[in-house]
């Protein structure tokens, strides 16, 4: 040690102090895996799930393609991300005699249904406002959107939600019926079989090259799906369907999504993964008032409880007035009847002063959550060599007219993802689940078009 140097100055008085191991962090904000040339070397997603088929009806938000792609460009964004209902078109089951296909040349959207109270189920909610009363070919409308897509120059992120919820805004029960009728070992590889017949058919189309990334489907965890890993040692399950479509078509980005990744313990991710495609949502302070008002359960006894009574608009009918969509939605669907009804019925401004009211205490927890969360899928990815998306986040589920996460509380915390996104690689990202379209926040062109270029300047 040198005459001037203080003993504090040294490494091992720093680590003592607090500072602990240095890693090499040189290259952390690099990519932290290798993505196809031909592909924007950063994505900035926007996510349109199934509501570009379920929300295309007369004056819908997707009533017409090429105008919802043209103004998505004119934001900033050059991704968007969907349920290709692979299933639907092209697993080959039938459903009441007939193929799946031939129900998807003709499929009649009709959301949740109407409501004997007066309009129609989920008209206050996020991706389940579906007024419904249309018909669509949707193999047609799926080239319509691809070509839309390139004509203004977006890629498209292909996964399913079928598993999850998609089947329900259907008016027939013929989907959901036919797929929840594969034994549950069997699903990851029909759904393997339908994305190897979509991609061959989007590429006979010309369209490969359109294709961001494939996920065999959405947030597996959260899905009537099996654990991704099972069966791994038998080379059967969701993990061994990724290696073999990763196997069938080496040029492009196959994966599968986690809705909540094992943050803690990431080992626990199976292998064959061609890409981190997570979700990072922190619930905060939107969960405490979630359990005090007890809207995610089923069958609760005494709903509404006093504190959702209390945040409900003066006219909202009883459960027993407003009725219930028809029994079969609600199991091709996570989202429970105490849900639907809170949503459409909460007053929205009551909903949002509760929360800005409360979120203090829960503002360090969400930002550090939100952080941790990022860096430890970049770093997983990072380790995997593979790229690394957040396709969904950063708060949580909220009624269609609540503004807590629109608004300066929810937009801090996504711009904090985003940059922590950006300082570890992570190569495409959502701005907010809720910046598409179908929700209100599309309507803030300025935050959406700033926050754009900042993503796509690094």
């Amino acid at each position: 040690m040198s005459a001037e140097q203080h003993p504090a100055d040294t490494p091992s008085a720093r680590r003592y102090l607090g500072a602990g191991a240095e890693p090499d962090t040189s290259d952390v904000a690099a990519l932290t895996g290798p993505v196809p040339a031909h592909l924007p070397q950063r994505l900035t997603i926007t996510l349109w799930d199934f509501s570009w088929y379920t929300r295309a009806e007369p004056g819908g938000p997707f009533a017409d393609l090429d105008a919802a792609c043209a103004r998505a460009a004119d934001l900033g964004y050059n991704a968007i991300r969907i349920c290709a209902a692979p299933l639907l078109l092209f697993s080959g089951l039938e459903a009441a005699g007939r193929p799946l296909d031939a129900l998807a040349a003709d499929l009649e959207i009709e959301g949740l249904g109407a409501s004997p109270h007066g309009g129609f189920f989920g008209q206050r909610t996020r991706w389940y406002d579906t007024p419904g009363g249309y018909r669509l070919d949707l193999r047609d409308r799926l080239l319509e959107l691809f070509e839309a897509a390139e004509r203004h120059g977006l890629v498209v992120v292909l996964a399913s939600w079928e598993y999850q919820q998609s089947p329900a805004f259907a008016r027939s029960s013929d989907w959901f019926e036919a797929i929840a009728a594969v034994p549950l070992t069997l699903r990851y590889s029909l759904l393997g079989a339908s994305w190897n017949r979509m991609i061959n058919f989007l590429t006979e189309a010309g369209h490969r090259d359109t294709i961001a990334l494939v996920e065999l489907h959405n947030e597996v965890d959260f899905s009537l799906l099996p654990p991704l890993g099972e069966g791994a040692d038998a080379g059967t399950g969701g993990a061994a369907e990724v290696v073999r479509l990763r196997r069938a078509h080496p040029d492009l980005l196959i994966t599968a999504s986690y809705g909540k990744p094992p943050h803690l313990a990431m080992h626990q991710v199976p292998e064959g993964l061609g890409a981190a495609q997570f979700h990072v949502y922190s619930y905060g302070v939107l969960d405490a008032l979630q359990k005090l008002v007890d809207i995610r359960s089923e069958g609760s006894e005494g709903f509404p409880n006093a504190m959702l009574s209390s945040l409900l608009v003066p006219d909202a009918p009883t459960p027993a007035e407003y009725g219930r969509a028809a029994e079969w939605k609600y199991r091709a669907t996570v989202v429970t009847d105490q849900m639907i009804y809170g949503y459409d019925w909460v007053d929205a401004a009551a909903w949002d002063e509760w929360l800005v009211e409360h979120y203090e205490p829960y503002r360090e927890v969400m930002l550090r959550e939100i952080e941790s969360r990022t860096i430890a899928i970049a770093e997983w990815a990072r380790w995997k060599g593979v790229p690394a998306v957040i396709g969904e986040g950063w708060i949580g589920y909220t009624p269609l007219h609540g503004t807590f996460e629109e608004g300066p509380v929810g937009r801090a915390l996504a711009e904090h993802g985003i940059r922590t996104a950006l300082d570890h690689g992570v190569w495409g990202m959502v701005l907010c689940s809720n910046a598409a379209p179908h929700h209100p926040m599309w309507a803030d062109e300025g935050w959406q078009r700033a926050t754009n270029a900042l993503i796509l300047a690094r």
